[in-house]
């Protein structure tokens, strides 16, 4: 079986190192001249899917909004799931889930079992309650071939309170989540199958990456602030994991299939020169 990481490996060899988020938001919606509703939000869905998905090594929709529809805008987000991966996209579906137990075996099942229809090639989890309580999730995904991204870095000025708090050992809270990712990924090649999520926006924070030996989702660029400059700041000698990731840079230059394309290709040149 295939893992994660060596699909998503061949995937950026192939495609370049480009991940494109799918936030169907009210603003964007609107911006497309579309209406924010179930027929506004599969037009925009399918869109992307159209323009990008035989183009770009990863989508990322964002499950919050297609849930905000309820079970049609769900619907929609599984239509979306598949036709990315047939047409050769990869999926990380960005549901930023974290639980105990039962509960977040439950949410690892509905996400990375071949047999859901919301199975995507990878999610984003929350290791807040501790990287231990998201062990169904790490053992589901081995079991089927699936990724992980868990947040570790976030870009959000809130994030910083807990992330660098520092523990009884002396490594921050972030660090901890680093290393503990870092075990999980050891001896694997070409790369791991649990990544983490690091923003584009932080800059130097003195956190050790070196030994993540996994795929670094660094959100943030383009219209949150965040360059391909920056990639070198903040991820140093890590720099050959990352995969950037752009939302808005990209989306607002729709609907024209065509300008969706060339805005992708465009930040694709500019990943591809600031990571080497």
């Amino acid at each position: 079986m295939e893992t994660f990481g060596e699909r998503l490996h061949a995937a950026i060899e192939t495609r370049g190192p480009l991940c494109v988020g799918i936030d169907p938001h009210a603003g964007l919606l609107a911006r497309w001249g579309l209406t924010d509703d179930v027929a506004g939000l599969e037009r925009f869905a399918r869109t992307v899917v159209e323009a990008l998905a035989d183009r770009v090594a990863v989508l990322k929709p964002q499950s919050a909004f297609f849930e905000r529809f309820g079970s049609r805008g769900v619907a929609i987000l599984e239509s979306t799931i598949r036709q990315s991966r047939e047409a050769g996209a990869l999926v990380i579906l960005d549901v930023k889930r974290g639980d105990i137990g039962s509960t977040m075996a439950a949410y690892a099942s509905a996400y990375l079992d071949p047999a859901s229809t919301l199975r995507a090639d990878a999610i984003t989890v929350s290791p807040y309650l501790g990287v231990g309580s998201l062990r169904p999730a790490f053992d589901l995904a081995t079991a089927t071939g699936a990724g992980i991204f868990v947040l570790a870095l976030t870009s959000n000025p809130e994030g910083a309170s807990v992330q660098h708090a520092v523990g009884p050992g002396g490594k921050t809270v972030a660090q901890t989540v680093i290393d503990e990712i870092s075990q999980l990924n050891a001896g694997m090649s070409p790369l791991g199958s649990f990544g983490l999520v690091v923003g584009a926006t932080i800059g130097k924070t003195g956190h050790d990456l070196a030994g993540v030996n996994g795929p670094l989702l660094a959100p943030g660029l383009g219209a949150q602030g965040g360059t391909p400059d920056d990639l070198r700041s903040v991820f140093g000698e890590s720099l050959h994991n990352v995969l950037p990731s752009y939302s808005r840079e990209v989306l607002s230059e729709g609907p024209e299939i065509a300008g969706l394309r060339a805005a992708a290709d465009r930040v694709l040149d500019d990943c591809r020169a600031a990571l080497g």
